[in-house]
């Protein structure tokens, strides 16, 4: 039986939830209201298009995807901060109203740096900076002054942020534009975007699929050219999921080669496994550019927890890996336990023979002590006993157990039941643990050095970002595929490969199964459903070699395109 002070505690938190979304409606200029899509219609990747709403310059600027071009143009004047921002701005908006992906909307703010960056790029005859005029978006983690940051709680509505994230504060120095925050998960703990502040984040390719998450919310903004370049988190997969799901590309750095000063997060202040910090794009471009651009305004100098670690262009131009001539290349088809569905595996194929059509060699990697790797993680994030979740649900908001749309929210799977808090001895135990789990897949990758027919050991490990493309809502299971990488913390790249195609992707015959959890995802493949969505592969190497993954990925990159399938 709900008390009377539960239930007025119920009322005001769904009453300042009421109060935000009015706010956040209002933010939006009504001459860029779109009229709802037909009922059915599940596909809206088009719809900025041929919506009538965006002018045909608009709509050449917001269809590049290559960052590098953009800056360019901004960078000579032809096409001005102001009306880039504009641009994207207003295909931002449009995004939101078909998939709800942002959180804050700032256009006016936008509005008047961009006419400053013109004004000094007129003034001085040069850009700002590297990032001269170029809108980015951000997940709703990244504090920007004056500005809320709830991430999905409401308990966090009308807490204005004091001063700029370091990252904020180094992307204006760069000489960003910073227009919209973007939508989370409650807890961000998920791998799918819903919470009770803002609700329900969609794919664009499939509204009846997830955008994953806890990046979601940028996924679907980039998918849709309502941005460029985003910046997301990742603990467990959380910038990798949303850009395999929505075909983008999307970096996971080493956990402390990004600034994380000022910015909030869930789990704060557990650093066993930490958070990395890193961008989603439409390009491999925008991924360099970001990492390049941030790098070189030394964020060590600003975060007490960013490595001292300059941009190698040594590094990036392979040149100790041959120069990037003759890479030999680790491939994982599997992790041992989920089988990926055939178009994933179909992704890693195309990759495959693409580089050995190119020049380069591929050689099997198996996969051993996963399980191991996930189990650890798993431990430390439920370290607290849940104590963190529920301290940022004092206002009577209730935690979200189930990502599916009609789920009951008194029913609580296995996975959420609260656990007993660790001891300090335990997690020191569980760190004993990840250091020995380190080691081996370090001596691992060093061994290949006698297969790989180069004399050094492989250059990159490529893998499934995930068993499947974009799931249906609320069933999205465990991230086994990225959340690997980042117990160990090695830097991983997504890169986009294909489509689904049912004639192509059939449903195998399977008669055995490697594990309960290997049968549900089985079952769950449909081609049908699937149909369309984009399929990517992961590239993975060694901790702190970013610039090696990212300098491995643009020869990927270009392997691919000229084959065909880019």
């Amino acid at each position: 039986m709900v008390s009377d002070a539960d239930a007025l505690k119920q009322l005001r938190w769904q009453e300042q939830v009421a109060d935000k979304r009015k706010r956040q409606q209002a933010a939006i200029p009504k001459e860029w209201l779109i009229p709802p899509v037909p009922e059915g219609q599940t596909n809206v990747a088009d719809v900025p298009r041929s919506c009538g709403l965006l002018t045909d310059r608009e709509l050449e600027i917001t269809e590049v995807s290559d960052v590098t071009v953009l800056l360019q143009k901004l960078a000579a004047g032809e096409w001005s901060a102001l009306e880039v921002t504009t641009a994207f701005s207003k295909r931002a908006v449009i995004a939101h109203q078909l998939v709800n992906c942002l959180t804050e909307i700032f256009i006016d703010k936008a509005l008047e740096r961009a006419a400053e960056l013109d004004a000094y790029l007129k003034k001085h005859g040069k850009p700002m900076g590297p990032l001269h005029g170029l809108p980015i978006s951000l997940k709703d983690q990244f504090k920007v002054k004056g500005l809320e940051t709830t991430m999905g709680y409401a308990a966090w509505i009308g807490k204005y942020a004091e001063e700029d994230s370091v990252l904020v504060k180094l992307l204006l120095q760069a000489g960003a534009v910073l227009y919209v925050r973007t939508n989370v998960p409650q807890t961000l703990m998920w791998g799918e975007t819903h919470n009770n502040v803002f609700g329900r984040t969609l794919n664009p390719y499939n509204l009846r699929l997830t955008p994953g998450g806890s990046s979601g919310g940028e996924g679907a903004l980039i998918a849709l050219h309502g941005s460029i370049l985003g910046v997301g988190t990742d603990i467990g997969g959380s910038i990798r999921i949303p850009a395999h799901f929505c075909g983008v590309y999307g970096f996971r750095p080493s956990s402390h080669r990004m600034p994380s000063y000022g910015v909030v997060n869930s789990l704060d202040g557990q650093e066993s496994v930490a958070t990395a910090f890193g961008p989603l794009s439409s390009s491999l471009s925008g991924v360099t550019t970001f990492i390049r651009s941030i790098l070189a305004q030394e964020p060590w100098r600003y975060c007490p927890s960013a490595i001292p670690k300059p941009w190698s262009q040594d590094d990036y131009s392979l040149k100790a890996h041959g120069e990037g001539t003759r890479l030999c290349f680790g491939i994982m088809w599997d992790e041992g336990t989920v089988k990926p569905h055939p178009p994933v595996l179909r992704a890693l194929e195309v990759t495959k023979k693409a580089l050995e059509a190119a020049g380069h060699s591929v050689i099997e990697w198996k996969s051993l002590r996963h399980s191991e790797y996930i189990d650890v993680t798993r431990s430390f994030w439920l370290a607290d006993g849940s104590a963190d979740y529920n301290s940022c649900l004092t206002t009577g908001e209730p935690l979200i157990h189930s990502m599916e749309p009609d789920a009951d929210p008194n029913v609580i799977p296995d996975f959420r039941i609260p656990r007993k808090p660790l001891s300090a001895y335990e997690i020191w135990q569980l760190n004993k643990e990840r250091r020995e789990l380190r080691k081996h897949l370090l001596d691992r990758w060093q061994a290949t050095a006698s297969s790989t027919g180069t004399g050094r050991p492989i250059d990159a490990l490529i893998c499934p970002p995930a068993p499947y493309a974009a799931v249906p809502h609320g069933q999205k299971r465990s991230s086994i595929y990225t959340l690997i990488w980042n117990t160990v913390d090695y830097p991983a790249l997504i890169m986009p490969v294909t489509k689904v195609d049912p004639k192509i992707d059939v449903k195998p015959v399977r008669e055995s199964f490697w594990s309960a959890e290997d049968e549900h995802v089985h079952g769950m493949y449909d081609p049908e459903i699937y149909k369309d969505m984009p399929v990517g592969i992961q590239l993975v190497g060694p901790t702190l070699q970013e610039e090696v993954v990212l300098g491995v990925g643009k020869v990927v990159d270009t392997v691919l395109s000229s084959s065909g399938h880019k």
